[in-house]
């Protein structure tokens, strides 16, 4: 007999949710960000990564095989199991890790970003539909906040892998990581349970009973003149996103003269703290705005980005602890505010039998400014001009707020399932 959904009745699940994906969100991010530091003591053992160009390739692979994936993977979560979608993306991407922690050239680290951009991808739409659909518009962007500080926890962690790896082995860092996840999926699959989707009968193990076209949910996607414009907003606040979390450490070394043990840590636990806040009270007052005024996550989102522009200069050219930690702070804090209601937003413009399909989308066209952004970045370090190249940024940002707030004027809180 396959077991039924669990349902959006109950009142604590929707929270026990959250909690479990956590976990899996702070994974997400650890295992894909330990490389961005440990880089000084891999290039070691691997000397084409004494290269910043080559470096950003590495990083650069996950990033467009991850962006290749993520329509896929919504177009996978919106008719399968996500519960299994979730399982068995975490289990494969922490085998990745493990395996990581064995390879002895650039080509075998170079294939296995690859594969760990295939099995990340499978997550995020599957993820962030599963806590859309137990949360009602009154609760969303607060869900989807707390989730997100699970990634911003891994960032933090992940900056950590430098110093870790000073005091045993990148090798070994590589391979606890990837056993703690594959722990952890295995508990995953005791605990984790798919929530009934709004607009379906109860669904077997695998799949939908109704036959949905597999390109159906794209071409509704590319149809609605609104989902272009939240597209354009996703993508284009995404080129600083990546380019923090994947250079900021490098920069922050640079600019301050500290070495990577001491600027993977400062940098991305800076960042990451202040998005922890960031997520929280984006959150919390969207959810709040939204009740009383229909562009209330709309408005949360824009001050967020709008805290952006001024850190974004900061940060690329400042030379003192004050100003570089002092902008990163507010670039995190107002980053997290944005990221906290992309999902909501989304939701209310695009009916929830499309929202993993929709989210999919943008995860592409940000994680594909995500790889432009390192690769130009890899490039400008080895040019000594990252600083300057960070606070451009800041003009392409404030054009991506000016067509948010113009154009997207939501009707509801909620789309209605069609």
């Amino acid at each position: 007999m396959t077991p039924t959904p669990r349902t959006t009745q109950s009142t604590s699940y929707p929270w026990v949710l959250v909690g479990l994906l956590w976990v899996v969100a702070l994974l997400n991010y650890l295992d894909r960000q330990m490389l961005a530091t440990m880089k000084p003591a891999m290039q070691v053992d691997i000397a084409e990564l004494q290269s910043a160009t080559n470096f950003g390739y590495l990083m650069a692979i996950f990033l467009w095989i991850y962006g290749l994936m993520s329509p896929i993977s919504g177009l996978v979560a919106d008719r399968l199991n996500r519960k299994w979608i979730i399982v068995g993306s975490l289990f494969v991407w922490s085998a990745v890790t493990l395996l990581m922690g064995y390879a002895t050239t650039f080509e075998q680290l170079y294939g296995l970003r690859a594969v760990m951009g295939v099995s990340e991808a499978l997550y995020i739409p599957a993820g962030l539909s599963l806590i859309a659909d137990a949360h009602s518009s009154r609760t969303r962007s607060l869900a989807v906040g707390i989730h997100m500080t699970g990634l911003y926890m891994g960032q933090a962690l992940g900056g950590f892998g430098a110093t870790i790896a000073e005091s045993y082995s990148w090798q070994s860092t590589f391979q606890v990581f990837g056993l703690v996840g594959i722990i952890y999926a295995f508990i995953l699959s005791i605990f984790l349970q798919e929530i009934k989707k709004p607009y379906a009968e109860p669904v077997d193990a695998l799949a939908l009973p109704q036959k949905i076209p597999v390109f159906r949910g794209l071409s509704v996607l590319l149809l609605n003149p609104a989902f272009w414009v939240i597209l354009l907003y996703y993508a284009v606040p995404s080129l600083p996103g990546w380019a923090t979390k994947n250079w900021l450490p490098t920069l922050f070394a640079t600019n301050l003269g500290i070495d990577m043990a001491q600027a993977g840590p400062l940098s991305t636990i800076t960042i990451a703290a202040s998005s922890f806040v960031g997520v929280i009270t984006g959150g919390l007052l969207s959810d709040r705005w939204v009740q009383k005024n229909v562009r209330g996550r709309i408005y949360t989102s824009a001050i967020g980005l709008a805290l952006t522009i001024p850190s974004l200069l900061l940060i690329g050219f400042g030379h003192s602890l004050v100003h570089v930690v002092g902008a990163a702070l507010c670039f995190g804090f107002g980053f997290g505010m944005f990221d906290a209601n992309n999902m909501p937003i989304l939701c209310q413009f695009v009916s929830p039998r499309y929202r993993a399909t929709g989210y999919g989308l943008m995860n592409m066209v940000g994680v594909f400014a995500g790889a432009f952004i390192t690769n130009l970045l890899g490039k400008s370090t080895d040019a000594g001009s990252l600083g300057q190249d960070f606070a451009m940024l800041a003009g392409i940002v404030l054009l991506a707020l000016a067509v948010q707030l113009y154009f997207l004027r939501p009707v509801a809180n909620d789309m209605a399932a069609t």
